[in-house]
């Protein structure tokens, strides 16, 4: 049986709905913090766990019966590296074979401005450590992720002013990525493996601009924005400082091309190439 934790996430969610599609229902195991956000996996037969990432007995309940488990990422930044120990605790002390973690594909966590990121690396050593076979998935930015910097609609009457330089990125639709670790998750290789997952191609938020021009026939512009000015912006709108220094600090990160490398894991996971930058902002934007 597969356990997926944070099941009714945006990634969680790809996932059991993929595996959906290659196993049956009853090798399937949901865990999540509200039982009533999973009823649509518990009408399908997918076995539905409690419990949270801070509650070790309600983990240790959750690993009975399990063969793997993919613990994705928890979004408390401050207690990450805690919340991912005690799954991998509990996953060992259930006899769990292999524990799959949903990391970040960043070139050298040596160099990062985003200092948060450490704590995948450090949630990677933790699972390697800890002596179980492991799939560690490390995941470039979602492409469903432009809206939200660029602004959503507005972007077409702003256009694109981020600190990012010419950093690119291969950005990958979050459903497709959903799609390849529930793939990786069905393979029956024992042996410990890394993902890469990313799109075919990096994009700059230049080339983001100018999809977005073809696609809508209006003037979208890009202009690489001085991060202290940015920085000064975000805390005219009121954006708290540590908010905003995080945002910054990915940016920067992007710039710097920490997300620029490209892997061909995620097209052979899939069997097909991953959604170009256009097709993907046609479903996001709604062309």
């Amino acid at each position: 049986m597969i356990l997926v934790t944070g099941a009714t996430g945006h990634l969680g969610t790809a996932v059991v709905n993929n595996l959906l599609k290659k196993i049956s229902a009853n090798q399937i195991a949901a865990f999540v913090r509200h039982e009533s956000k999973a009823s649509a996996f518990r009408e399908q037969g997918v076995d539905i766990r409690v419990g949270n990432y801070d509650d070790p007995a309600s983990l240790d309940r959750a690993m009975q019966g399990i063969e793997k488990v993919l613990l994705i990422a928890g979004t408390d930044e401050t207690n990450r590296l805690r919340q991912h120990q005690n799954v991998a605790d509990a996953a060992k002390k259930a006899g769990v074979e292999c524990i799959a973690y949903t990391s970040r594909a960043l070139k050298d966590r040596n160099t990062l401005a985003n200092k948060l990121m450490e704590g995948h690396f450090q949630t990677e050593d933790y699972i390697k450590e800890c002596g179980l076979n492991h799939i560690l998935f490390r995941n470039i930015l979602y492409m469903d992720t432009i809206p939200q910097f660029v602004g959503d609609a507005k972007v077409f009457d702003t256009g694109i002013n981020l600190p990012t330089g010419d950093g690119q990125v291969p950005f990958a639709l979050r459903s497709e990525m959903g799609e390849a670790i529930a793939n990786a998750l069905l393979e029956s290789d024992r042996g410990n493996r890394i993902y890469t997952l990313t799109g075919s191609e990096s994009y700059s938020f230049g080339d983001v601009a100018a999809t977005l021009a073809d696609l809508s026939g209006k003037e979208v512009n890009y202009t690489s924005a001085d991060k202290s000015v940015f920085e000064m912006q975000m805390k005219e709108r009121g954006t708290p400082e540590t908010v905003t220094q995080k945002i910054v600090g990915f940016l920067t990160d992007i710039k710097n091309g920490q997300e620029e490398e490209v892997s061909l894991d995620m097209e052979n996971l899939l069997g097909r190439s991953p959604a170009s930058l256009q097709d993907g902002l046609k479903v996001l934007f709604n062309f």
